[in-house]
């Protein structure tokens, strides 16, 4: 066979095509994602993104959630990193036919037998991922005919590569009069090579028709994937290179409201949005996990994060390549992102509970996009459930989402002897004790029973009463960034002239807000939830618990602002798990898993106009476990699992508490 003939020239023609075509499609990519507007800068902390890659995309952590489906992307996934050695030596046979990587010796024994062995789990995993997808048809997997077909393509080009490798080593054998190379170790490809052929004679056929078919294939598939679904292979280890590194993760951005050239405020169509929210469409894999888990989608909601997220590569597909040459008619256009392609309906049914973000194996980050689409409702269209109206004039006019007067805010706390900073500042910790926990009835209840704890522990704690105002969660989560930064900033104005350093607070939205979000309005405290003192009070021998030998079965509900987003799970359940008479069981969504409550973005203050009841759902999950109490540590979950309870007719046989009363109730 000569070193170079015919074949090669062919080769270094088809090569160049191939990779020029690449390289244009993956230009165009890139121009494209520079048609967003937002700024978002995304390239610090190397160090830091090298080794989430590390961790998500090549030791897979976050697929591997899901076992079954987890192992078999591995499998694939692992497979094709080290088939890329492979590649590298056929592509170089092309230029030089002799060409091989028998040099490396025994590191040529180990890459050889590697080969041997991921091809089969690959060819397996493969066969077992198609039956998934068109025989048990996995609910997560369904999407349209031409997603199907994309992914049955993809799949079978993955299989036919490995075929080819493995069919072009067992004719390269049999060329060798049936014997490997000195440092060879492939027994496969030997066991079909002596299947394949009595003797050598047609074996150079052989060779030559695999191993064009292994390149073209490669090829092929390389430039398939600029446009399709399977985009992903390209994009989503970038994309978890720039995913938000941020120690307090999961904070909404900062909207700047002051600047007088902004033509609107929040996201109606692709260029609104950042690259990496772009970024985030071409990363999509439409494996479903978001929306499997999306409590809205759960209980037959329009909401579908997987169809928001592909929505947006959908229109990045069909506009971004009018903007990014230069078109900027808006006439042309004729639609938007928002309404056209993704409707009001799917926007307000989002509780941002974070699971979508939690379980998507490429760090995509939907919840921003959801409220950037939503803050453009409010902001620029003043179109949002005319329900809203009572609650955005009531966090004007009140400071709080209920129509209360402010004056009461301190009224819960009547004799407790509780200071307020006004009368004496000199304290420890402030007791944030939040809207809910101001006026609420049930809530009430809580607050007076957390500050009759702390005086137990001999706490110091002020409270700010009247002064206090809603932290401006419900706002921002609803859209309206305004409101929520006008409350942020009168907040922080008040800590700060009282020289605030530590805040502990019942509420988890109000715990997420002045620990991580108060930051960006110059608002830097220590802040603590409940559970958590509460816990530390326990272990430091500060509250005592009695010794009651007669147990009952306690469920603990996660609240998702402490939980996903700041991953507090375990305070809550030490401090249960020291009582006595508490016999604590899970419920089978628990933790990073767990199901939200329904009230969080705001859901708090609409209407279910479709499809089931989040908080029934989570509910019917807590009464499952036969416990008689459901332990809570929020009070949006409080109020959604007291009405979980009463929907099913079980107030007579299960309570629901927060975990301060439960420890009040059991110290001594």
């Amino acid at each position: 066979m000569p070193a170079f003939g015919i074949k090669n020239i062919i080769f270094i023609l088809v090569f160049s095509g191939a990779i020029g075509f690449f390289i244009y499609s993956c230009s165009n990519l890139i121009k494209y994602l520079k048609v967003a507007k937002k700024k978002d800068d995304r390239f610090d902390n190397v160090g830091e993104r090298l080794k989430r890659v590390w961790t998500i995309a090549f030791a897979q952590s976050k697929l591997l959630r899901d076992p079954v489906a987890g192992i078999l992307h591995f499998l694939i996934f692992w497979g094709f990193v080290l088939f890329i050695v492979a590649v590298i030596e056929t592509i170089f046979q092309g230029f030089y036919t002799p060409f091989n990587l028998e040099f490396l010796g025994g590191f040529y024994s180990i890459i050889s037998i590697v080969h041997e062995v991921f091809a089969i789990l690959v060819i397996l995993s493969v066969i077992y991922s198609l039956y998934r997808r068109f025989v048990i048809k996995v609910p997560r997997l369904e999407v349209d005919k031409s997603g199907k077909i994309d992914a049955a393509f993809i799949l079978l080009m993955i299989m036919f590569v490995c075929i080819t490798m493995l069919g072009q080593y067992a004719s390269g054998i049999a060329m060798n009069a049936f014997t490997t190379g000195e440092d060879e170790i492939r027994p496969i490809s030997a066991a079909l090579s002596s299947i394949m052929f009595t003797d050598g004679s047609s074996a150079p056929f052989f060779y030559e028709f695999f191993w064009w078919a292994h390149i073209l294939i490669i090829f092929a598939f390389l430039n398939f994937l600029p446009y399709s679904k399977h985009l992903h292979v390209l994009s989503s280890i970038p994309n978890v290179y720039f995913s938000n590194l941020e120690p307090d993760r999961n904070t909404l951005k900062k909207l700047n409201l002051e600047d007088e050239s902004a033509e609107q405020f929040g996201n109606s169509d692709i260029e609104h949005f950042s690259w990496k929210q772009l970024l985030d469409g071409y990363s999509c894999t439409e494996c479903g996990r978001c929306t499997a888990v999306c409590p809205a989608n759960i209980v037959g909601k329009t909401l579908s994060p997987r169809k928001i997220i592909v929505d947006i590569r959908k229109r990045t597909e069909e506009k971004a390549p009018l903007l990014a040459a230069g078109n900027n008619d808006e006439g042309i256009f004729g639609k938007t992102l928002v309404h056209d392609y993704i409707s009001d309906k799917e926007l307000w049914q989002c509780t941002t509970c974070m699971a979508c973000v939690q379980e998507c194996p490429v760090m995509i980050e939907h919840i921003d996009s959801i409220v950037d689409m939503r803050r453009y409702l409010v902001l620029s269209e003043s179109q949002f459930p005319s329900n809203l109206n009572n609650v955005f004039k009531s966090l004007e006019t009140n400071f709080t989402p209920w129509a209360f007067n402010a004056a009461d805010r301190a009224e819960w706390a009547e004799g407790l002897n509780v200071k307020t900073m006004a009368e004496d500042k000199n304290t420890e910790y402030l007791f944030w004790v939040g809207c809910a926990g101001s006026f609420d009835d049930r809530y009430k209840k809580v607050s007076r029973a957390f500050a009759s704890l702390m005086q137990k522990a001999g706490v110091n704690f002020r409270i700010l009463g009247t002064e206090e105002k809603c932290n401006g969660d419900t706002a921002r989560r609803l859209g309206n960034e305004y409101l929520a930064q006008m409350m942020m900033m009168e907040n922080v104005e008040t800590l700060n002239n009282y020289g605030v350093k530590k805040i502990v607070t019942a509420c988890p939205h109000c715990y997420h807000s002045l620990k991580n979000e108060y930051k960006q309005f110059g608002g830097n405290f220590e802040v603590k939830h409940h559970t958590e003192l509460i816990n530390e009070l326990i272990e430091d021998g500060k509250i005592k618990l009695n010794g009651t030998a007669e147990t009952h079965k306690v469920t603990y509900h996660d609240s998702c602002y402490l939980g996903r987003y700041n991953d507090v799970y375990n305070p809550p359940r030490k401090a249960l798990n020291k009582i006595a008479s508490v016999d604590l069981v899970e419920m089978e969504r628990n933790k990073s898993r767990g199901y939200c409550c329904g009230a969080g973005g705001g859901r708090m203050f609409l209407e279910d106009e479709e499809g089931g009841r989040i908080n029934e759902e989570r509910t019917r999950e807590a009464i499952e476990t036969n416990a008689s109490t459901i332990a809570s540590a929020c009070p949006f979950c409080m109020t959604m699992m007291t009405d979980g309870v009463k929907h099913f007719e079980k107030t007579e046989k299960i309570s629901v508490k927060d975990i301060a009363e439960i420890v009040l109730e059991n110290s001594n």
